[in-house]
């Protein structure tokens, strides 16, 4: 949520002038012109004082125009031309025009629900008022200039409280599972991984349909709640200043180029703001062409992948933000990717394979959940007309939900976000499972951490079924899921 900022006015004898104190940047140093000339140009006196405006606390930096409503308010109630009585229950936003006119301002989410757990009424922008209207119980009043909030502030309810309500529009998807022929285990890879939030990466040659099936995986997730809805809106307003389109209860979906830096994908600037891992909190990051990102931007997403959040410092302020994504990754075998292709196109020297996997470091692999292998299809299965009898995504999401039901009803989460602890409660091996799991990790140099995610994994395949405990079939899978390069 927005911090409160208070804003103090002190008008006084001595030679005309305003300053404003509280660590204001450029964009609220220059709100003294807009509010001089906003005050004017609507029939109101500009104190011939010496003025100074607070904006408290005085440590934290304050940027954007959207002070300068609450500013003009309190120099016009410090001057006596607007009583004050109203103002202990409210909170003013919105930056002015020269005439006077509010213009819309981004973070707007973030404050309603600041202003709601205040239980105080919140005034913004008419053009805002939708954005704020999202969760549901607070008081909006909408302005469209300043002379509307102060008549408001003046004579009463003036402003008619905001009651309309954002428009939700049914989720409707343009691609669904059915359309992808054939790749049956990778199909069944994305199932697990949407039912348990796993990461996943998918290995191939070009054309198998690696990108196809990224592009399906929020087709198959459940709906989102309504408080996982107001966490993605309230990135979204404070990243942009968009106050039109609401996805609501629809996952988001980035897949940012090769060519990001790694401040666009964790977030950051002199004013830092959002970055992509944060833009899908709750939705599905996928990297095409793994290799190819540079390897520090791959390597920042290591903390976030086991935090769900995503600390950036500056010399003069440090933000947190959320980053619970589902990270879809996909690469070649090879640099030209013909490696595993079955018609033997591949050129590419051992070295040169050695070389390309090695952009990848092993601690961020060992961090995805599964690994799958995505075979080009023979020319007679792609060519066949069995798209008919593939399961649609709706079908998919029905079992995808109940599944997440049980995980939560069990756990109150997700089995990809249980800790240790909790894999040695939840995760239980049925009898005679745990000496071939044993053997597993020997023969295939299983690393601790490996282990506790192909267990989640095992547990997640086992809720599928809705069996009580992991049996063999289970560890199989979740082994075989596990084919790491």
């Amino acid at each position: 949520k927005s911090p409160l900022v208070t804003v103090e006015v002190h008008i006084s004898r001595g030679l005309p002038g305003l300053s404003i104190v509280g660590l204001p940047e450029t964009a609220v140093k220059e709100s003294k012109d807009r509010v001089r000339s906003a005050i004017l140009n609507s029939k109101y006196q500009f104190p011939a004082h010496k003025i100074i405006i607070n904006l408290a606390p005085a440590d934290l930096p304050k940027d954007s125009g959207r002070f300068d409503l609450p500013i003009a308010i309190g120099m016009l109630v410090a001057s006596g031309q607007v009583p004050p009585n109203m103002l202990g229950d409210c909170e003013f936003v919105g930056e002015l025009a020269l005439s006077g006119k509010l213009r819309s301002v981004k973070g707007v989410l973030p404050i309603a629900l600041a202003a709601r757990e205040a239980k105080r009424d919140l005034f913004l922008p008419q053009v805002n008022a939708m954005q704020a209207s999202l969760p549901g119980d607070n008081v909006i009043y909408a302005a469209n200039d300043l002379t509307q909030v102060c008549n408001h502030l003046a004579a009463g309810k003036q402003i008619p409280r905001y009651n309309k309500k954002a428009k939700i529009d049914n989720i409707i998807y343009n691609v669904d599972l059915k359309d992808i022929k054939g790749q049956m285990h990778a199909k069944r890879a994305l199932e697990v991984a949407a039912a348990g939030r796993h990461s996943l990466l998918m290995v191939g040659p070009p054309g198998t349909g690696k990108t196809m099936l990224a592009t399906r995986l929020p087709t198959i997730m459940p709906p989102l709640t309504t408080d996982e809805s107001l966490e993605i809106a309230t990135i979204s307003s404070v990243a942009t200043q968009n106050n039109k389109k609401f996805a609501w209860r629809q996952r988001p979906f980035r897949a940012p180029h090769h060519t990001a830096s790694a401040v666009a994908m964790v977030g950051g600037g002199s004013n830092p703001r959002p970055g992509e891992i944060s833009l899908c909190h709750n939705g599905v990051l996928f990297l095409d062409e793994l290799p190819e990102f540079e390897r520090r931007v791959l390597e920042v997403l290591r903390e976030p992948l086991e935090s769900g959040m995503i600390t950036i410092s500056r010399a003069a302020r440090q933000v947190d933000y959320p980053a619970k994504f589902q990270l879809i990754a996909a690469m070649n075998p090879c640099p030209c990717g013909y490696l595993t292709d079955p018609r033997g196109k591949c050129k590419c020297s051992e070295d040169q394979v050695r070389r390309y996997s090695s952009k990848l470091s092993g601690p961020l692999l060992d961090r995805i959940d599964l690994h799958i292998e995505v075979p080009a299809l023979p020319i007679t299965e792609l060519t066949a007309n069995t798209t008919d009898h593939s399961e649609t995504s709706e079908q998919v999401r029905a079992r995808v939900a109940d599944t997440v039901r049980r995980q939560l009803m069990r756990a109150n989460k997700l089995n990809s976000q249980l800790d240790n602890s909790e894999v040695v409660k939840y995760c239980k091996l049925a009898s005679g499972t745990q000496e071939f799991f044993t053997k597993a990790m020997e023969k295939l140099n299983i690393s601790a951490r490996s282990y506790h995610r192909i267990l989640r994994v095992a547990r997640t395949i086992a809720d599928i079924s809705t069996a009580a405990n992991i049996d063999m079939s289970h560890l199989s899978e979740a082994i075989a899921m596990r084919n790491k390069r």
